[in-house]
């Protein structure tokens, strides 16, 4: 689809079903190859600069000798930012609880920070997007982290699913981006990477 693409070999590092689903979307063919990288952070970044350098970590990992010419890498961390702290993902059921009540009647953010790096060049950005939970009932967050799995998701929910439908009130900025890829600027990155 992207011509300028038509070298490359595309590489996602990533784990996560839902960036792997959403790239595939692109109608770009790529290839999926992780590497374990550190997820800590200094505790008084803003989130939107924790994503990036995320991003820049993971995409760091790779060695010149595992990038060859043809190979362009995307690197990609999506943090969920409320009252000033991160959300990451829930250790146990409490802990998803306690956030889906912190998001409850709230408005968040969402950054997602993506490195693209090839053998020659490196280019990095940041998504944001605003989102907007409704009010919450005990028994709805029960619902949810007891019949979907909120233990994979930063700030404990997937707005592609059941909580999402019923409670996401607005998003102002890209719904993939929530999902864990925004789509729409990668692809802008990639046309003129």
């Amino acid at each position: 689809m992207l011509s300028n693409l038509q070298d490359y070999i595309l590489i996602l590092a990533s784990r996560s079903p839902r960036r792997q689903q959403l790239l595939a979307g692109l109608d770009l063919p790529f290839l999926v190859f992780t590497k374990e990288t550190p997820e800590d952070y200094p505790l008084d970044m803003h989130g939107k600069d924790v994503a990036l350098m995320l991003a820049r970590r993971k995409s760091l990992a790779f060695n010149n000798e595992d990038l060859p010419e043809n190979f362009l890498l995307i690197t990609a961390d999506t943090i969920v930012w409320l009252n000033n702290h991160i959300l990451n993902k829930p250790s146990s059921r409490q802990e998803a609880i306690i956030m889906l009540k912190q998001l409850s009647n709230n408005t968040h953010f969402v950054y997602t920070g993506i490195c693209l790096r090839s053998s020659r060049k490196t280019e990095t950005f940041v998504a944001e997007s605003e989102v907007r939970f409704r009010k919450l009932e005990k028994e709805e967050i029960e619902y949810y982290v007891d019949y979907y799995s909120p233990y994979d998701k930063a700030g404990s929910y997937g707005v592609q699913e059941w909580i999402g439908y019923i409670g996401i009130e607005a998003i102002h900025g890209s719904f993939y981006n929530v999902m864990g890829l925004p789509t729409q600027i990668l692809y802008k990155h990639l046309q003129t990477f």
